[in-house]
């Protein structure tokens, strides 16, 4: 072999094999690191300065909401971003005060804005094109984030409040963990392919197990409640976990995309890491008012 022949062979590039991906789709090693970040700074919030909670979800959910307008306006609608953006905070600080009927008052009165503020969007003079359809999406959207979220700012201020909402978030979190590990382990009969291909039965019964656990531990310990009112609990909130994760997945079918955003290595955008959750927080403060 020449010399010529050994660079030409020593410069060629050689191809960097794929990063490996979990049987689930995921980047474990980047969702692990993020996982335990965010999960770090909640656990400290939430057991030492519960307030701080409010600041919280009013930094993340209005990226939330901004990465579903965004990838439904790449969808060709016309949704009002700033009342959604501003009647989220609305939303959430009015629960200080006034509790839920800050909250409700909140919500209403976003979705009034936005009504008027899409119908008068073009000018009066001009007919509203698609006003209907981009109306749906603005309720819908006001509902599923900033409205659902702002029940863990309800639970705040309730007795233990910090461990109510670090109570609802261990059960979603340790329910996501056993579904994975069951699904990746024993998975086999699919759940609900047309919406998505890798939830199995069996990996539900591995949410149930570890989420379960999870609420009657909490409860029992952080709430100093009876254990049994962890069981009601923790099937509720694998329940509405596991129903927001698939209402997601019909979301971003329907627009023909993976993930609303980028901001989470491994996990996508902060919509596709809440998903769960925001449902979750609105059966955990209805558990937890009632019961506990």
């Amino acid at each position: 072999m020449t010399d010529q022949h050994r660079k030409s062979v020593a410069d060629t590039p050689v191809d960097e094999p794929p990063k490996k991906k979990s049987r689930a789709g995921r980047d474990l090693p980047a969702a692990i690191g993020v996982g335990v970040l965010l999960g770090g700074m909640a656990i400290a919030i939430l057991l030492f300065a519960p307030i701080g909670w409010l600041p919280v979800l009013a930094v993340f959910i209005p990226v939330a909401t901004h990465e579903v307008i965004r990838r439904l306006r790449e969808a060709g609608y016309a949704l009002p971003a700033l009342p959604l953006l501003i009647g989220g905070q609305a939303m959430i600080w009015l629960t200080w005060p006034y509790g839920v009927t800050g909250l409700l008052g909140a919500y209403g009165g976003t979705i009034v804005v936005c009504m008027v503020w899409r119908l008068v969007g073009q000018g009066l003079r001009e007919q509203p094109v698609n006003y209907l359809r981009d109306i749906s999406a603005a309720v819908l959207l006001a509902t599923w984030v900033p409205l659902f979220a702002s029940f863990s700012a309800l639970l705040i201020f309730q007795d233990h409040g910090g461990g109510r909402v670090f109570a609802v978030i261990v059960t979603v979190v340790f329910a996501d963990i056993g579904g994975y590990v069951a699904g990746v382990l024993f998975g086999k009969h699919l759940m609900a392919p047309a919406i998505s291909p890798k939830k199995s039965w069996e990996g539900l019964g591995g949410s149930l197990l570890f989420g379960i656990t999870a609420s009657v531990l909490a409860v029992t310990f952080l709430l100093e409640k009876p254990w049994w009112v962890g069981v009601p609990l923790g099937l509720l909130l694998v329940t509405t976990g596991v129903l927001g994760d698939l209402v997601e997945s019909q979301v971003k079918r329907d627009l023909g995309i993976k993930d609303m955003g980028a901001l989470l290595p491994g996990h996508g955008g902060v919509m596709d890491r809440i998903d769960a959750m925001l449902p979750s927080a609105v059966a955990g403060w209805i558990v937890l008012t009632l019961l506990a």
